[in-house]
């Protein structure tokens, strides 16, 4: 099978989309398959051995968010020499934007079947981007307009697809779940860790994601605040970049965390992360604006039990006191239950043991129902119109 994949974010891996799509990428390529990613270009830097292939075009960084990088691939024609060499069974956007257009115009120009994964609530982050309802709006319309113009449409999970329902979307949706990367203990790792953030003997609780006030990191730093007065002793972890940084910093000096909050930055290392979370007695996770927590999966796969609020999409999987902790969207609720967690480490030990064996989902196990799904498209969507896209192809292919 021949698969593009069509995203904004890629190597290197800034965001959730980004390790979703390599994850795709490599898990595809492991099981025998031909993958394409078209993608912005990130960096300039070797990239041999990928066992996929990786297209890209012209980037340039987005102004209100730095670390991300868009671009127009039909105006590189190298980008576009590239990808017409190439043929395709069935194109896969994991973006609605310049992504979503590229992966519509394969999808029309080759005829073969379309589909999308609504990964983000799009509403939040340009309602923050531009303080208007109107134009947020608009943005969220033309949203559902491109995944009504897709073959089939996957949610990651059921809280998200109700998120895009809300959005106007009426048309057919799968729900396709995301996978979690299982990788051993690295001792090393978590010794390496340890010393470099100087994390001592106190409890650690651990955010790994954007640092971004949408995550409801203000929650979590007026937990901990709450935490410090009552006289708890806790490193606080917080893993990841963003634009809000800044921000961030200061009202941790204003709450008197400066000595407990420690901030990464970008943790490029996958050993490195997988070591914070091993070493984490919590993560600490009350995002409202996740439609799937990767981070949380991740967490469980290293033992760590997560606290998610009631009711959010990070908390689908979630069973109180079971494979994680529930507390409400308060920021005394939330250091009512870590406090909890943190008096009883033998409790929380085993719900951590519980989360491993229940909220991890290996790539491999989701790529084969990906895979399925991808051949019934093949078949219902168009299998004449397929035939001859492939032959007209070939014969351009052989004139050139």
């Amino acid at each position: 099978m021949r698969v593009a994949l069509v995203t904004e974010t890629f190597l290197p891996v800034v965001d959730g989309v980004g390790r979703v799509v390599v994850a795709y990428a490599e898990t595809l390529a492991k099981m025998g398959h031909e993958v394409t990613v078209s993608a912005p270009l990130y960096n300039t830097g070797h990239r041999g051995g990928l066992p996929y292939e990786l297209v890209d075009y012209a980037g340039f960084k987005v102004p209100t968010a730095p670390q991300y990088k868009t671009g127009s691939p039909v105006l590189d024609d190298h980008y576009r020499r590239r990808m017409a060499m190439l043929d395709f069974d069935i194109v896969h956007a994991h973006s609605p934007f310049i992504a979503g257009r590229e992966a519509l115009r394969i999808s029309r120009e080759r005829g073969i079947p379309l589909v999308a994964t609504f990964h983000s609530k799009f509403y939040d982050d340009f309602l923050k981007i531009t303080k208007s309802e109107t134009l947020a709006k608009m943005v969220v319309s033309n949203i559902v307009s491109f995944f009504e113009r897709c073959n089939e449409v996957w949610a990651v999970s059921v809280a998200s697809g109700e998120v895009l329902r809300g959005y106007g979307y009426k048309g057919p949706m799968q729900v396709m779940t995301n996978g979690t990367t299982l990788r051993p203990e690295d001792t090393q790792a978590l010794a390496r860790v340890r010393e470099r953030y100087q994390l001592g003997d106190d409890p650690v609780l651990l955010f790994v994601g954007q640092i971004n006030w949408k995550k409801n990191i203000l929650r979590i730093l007026e937990a901990a605040s709450l935490l410090k007065r009552a006289g708890t002793g806790f490193h606080l972890v917080l893993a990841g970049q963003g634009s809000d940084e800044d921000e961030i910093r200061e009202k941790i000096d204003t709450l008197g965390l400066e000595e407990n909050a420690i901030l990464t930055g970008h943790i490029a290392s996958t050993k490195d992360l997988d070591a914070l979370y091993k070493a984490a007695a919590l993560f600490v996770f009350p995002s409202l604006y996740d439609t799937f927590s990767l981070v949380v999966r991740e967490a469980a796969a290293m033992g760590t039990p997560s606290v998610v609020v009631s009711d959010s999409c990070a908390a689908e999987d979630i069973r109180d006191q079971y494979n994680g902790f529930l507390c409400k969207d308060d920021s005394e609720d939330l250091a009512r239950v870590i406090q909890a967690a943190l008096d009883n480490p033998e409790g929380t030990r085993l719900v951590g043991e519980t989360a491993r064996d229940s909220l991890p989902v290996t790539w491999d196990e989701v790529m084969h129902d990906v895979v399925s799904r991808y051949g019934e498209l093949m078949v219902t969507h168009h299998p004449k119109q397929l035939g001859v896209a492939r032959r007209r192809r070939k014969s351009g292919n052989r004139l050139r």
